[in-house]
């Protein structure tokens, strides 16, 4: 089997023509656009692997070049701009699958395998180009996977469930795939569901006739027919209430729907994306979810990450944030690197809306145009007191993570020292907790350590901890 691999650089070039060939594969090998078009005309090859960005123009764009002459030939796309906008335009090729760079070469490997060996449509699926202005951000891997998900729902009515904390993006998620997908001609309906209250919902959700209930003088048509023809976004799916859970089952098993009061069936032509912050398997153990309405509704799971494990974008999005900022009419400002850097350490508990709110917040107040890691400290410090008092500071919702950014922002140890530092940082007050709670006994702080009573004794000396101190409070 050939495969032609469109890539000008040389070195990640080499890494999966070596991979390819493990696989068997006869790989030929060009660096641009009009190398790819003549050895296209030359042949036919199994799979075509190919970067976007090449010498002598864009790969996605030139791709109908490429069905012209082989309209059955599969198509990898490979990236490093890790975008939802390229990952959307990718899959608008009706490529076989796009890797964002860097990528995981046997994966790659893989795919290319699949690809050969897969049936491909005779032609393109026709949908027209989709621009910029998409609502997501981020180049992190945790975000590539988001991006890749939303690309395979794109041209199906399946039923999405997003799951993620609070602040993560995921109505934008909702309001990428709607906007992106079959359906961007329609409405998109968002409902959330946590703020209805319990004896309104199934009249929000599925409408009513005049006369239903007491207040009901006229008919009512609820968020379902609101969005036919588009998308229904039922956030807090987690918080319905167990009446209204059922009536939402039987309407995904119908296809219909009946308003309250009302005998006829109404057929459905909507789409359902589903959201929650919550962890549905405990709730549905609790009793406080029905299990086959999830099993409905997580057709096609998006996890969306939390800030903390895409610290990557914590600089693109700050600087996306500041832009929007100014368009809003804040003044115009741009972030240095070590402010840039002082973000990414943050825990940002609230996720992307709180550093969006914070952004905001600092383009508002900031005195220079160029805002640096100084002009940054003070509102950081004042956002840590406001989230001490409105947690309470040694509560649960105080985190490790949340600690660990805040003694890193105020101590900063030198390159080379952090290690050590934040160890001793963390064991004075682990020890004087342990030391307060055994009455200084050294014997039972060591078993309830699970270290040796030397070594507890020896770091007792080294941190300057005495244990009669905490004998005499007893």
């Amino acid at each position: 089997m050939s495969v032609l691999l469109v890539e000008d650089d040389m070195s990640i070039a080499i890494v999966i023509t070596a991979a390819l060939e493990d696989e068997g594969f006869c790989v030929t090998h060009c660096d641009t656009i009009a190398e790819r078009d003549r050895l296209l005309g030359e042949r036919a090859y199994q799979a075509l692997v190919t970067d976007v960005m090449l010498p002598d123009g864009d790969g996605i764009d030139t791709i109908d070049r490429v069905r012209a002459l082989h309209p059955d030939m599969p198509i990898v796309i490979l990236s490093a701009q890790n975008t939802l906008d390229t990952a959307v335009r990718a899959t608008g090729t009706g490529a076989f699958e796009y890797f964002p760079k860097p990528f995981d070469i046997d994966e790659l490997a893989r795919t290319v395998r699949q690809a050969a060996g897969a049936s491909q449509s005779s032609s393109a699926d026709g949908q027209e180009p989709l621009g910029d202005g998409l609502p997501l951000v981020g180049r992190s891997a945790a975000m590539q996977s988001v991006f890749r998900m939303i690309t395979r729902v794109l041209r199906n009515d399946l039923t999405v469930l997003i799951l993620g904390e609070s602040g993560t993006g995921k109505e934008l998620v909702a309001e990428a795939i709607h906007q992106l997908g079959n359906r961007r001609d329609g409405p998109f309906i968002a409902v959330n569901t946590a703020a209805i209250p319990a004896e309104l919902i199934e009249s929000e959700l599925f409408g009513h006739e005049k006369g239903a209930f007491t207040g009901a003088v006229a008919r009512h048509v609820g968020k379902f027919e609101q969005a036919a023809g588009g998308t229904l976004f039922l956030d807090e799916i987690g918080d319905m209430p167990m009446q209204a859970q059922t009536r939402l089952l039987r309407a995904l098993q119908s296809g219909t729907v009946r308003r309250v009061g009302g005998r006829d069936e109404i057929r459905l032509d909507t789409r359902i994306i589903a959201a929650t912050n919550k962890d549905l398997e405990p709730e549905i153990a609790a009793g406080r979810f029905r299990e086959d309405l999830y099993y409905r509704l997580n057709v096609v799971p998006i996890l969306m990450p939390p800030l903390r494990d895409r610290r990557d974008d914590i600089d693109v999005l700050a600087r996306h944030f500041l832009k929007h900022a100014a368009n809003e009419g804040l003044p115009r400002r741009q972030l240095t690197a070590d402010a840039a850097e002082l973000l990414s350490r943050q825990p940002w508990r609230g996720n992307v809306r709180e550093l969006k709110n914070f952004i905001y917040r600092l383009a508002l107040l900031a005195r220079e145009d160029v805002i640096d890691a100084e002009a940054v400290l003070p509102l950081l410090t004042f956002e840590t007191n406001q989230n001490d008092n409105a947690f309470g500071v040694g509560e649960e919702s105080q985190t490790i993570e949340g600690a660990v950014a805040r003694w890193l922002t105020a101590t900063r140890p030198a390159t080379g020292t952090i290690y050590d530092s934040a160890l001793a940082a963390f064991e004075r007050p682990l020890f004087t907790e342990v030391l307060r709670e055994t009455g200084g006994n050294q014997l039972r702080a060591a078993q309830a350590l699970g270290i040796n009573r030397n070594t507890l004794r020896k770091r007792l000396v080294e941190l300057a901890l005495d244990p009669e101190a905490f004998a005499r409070r007893i």
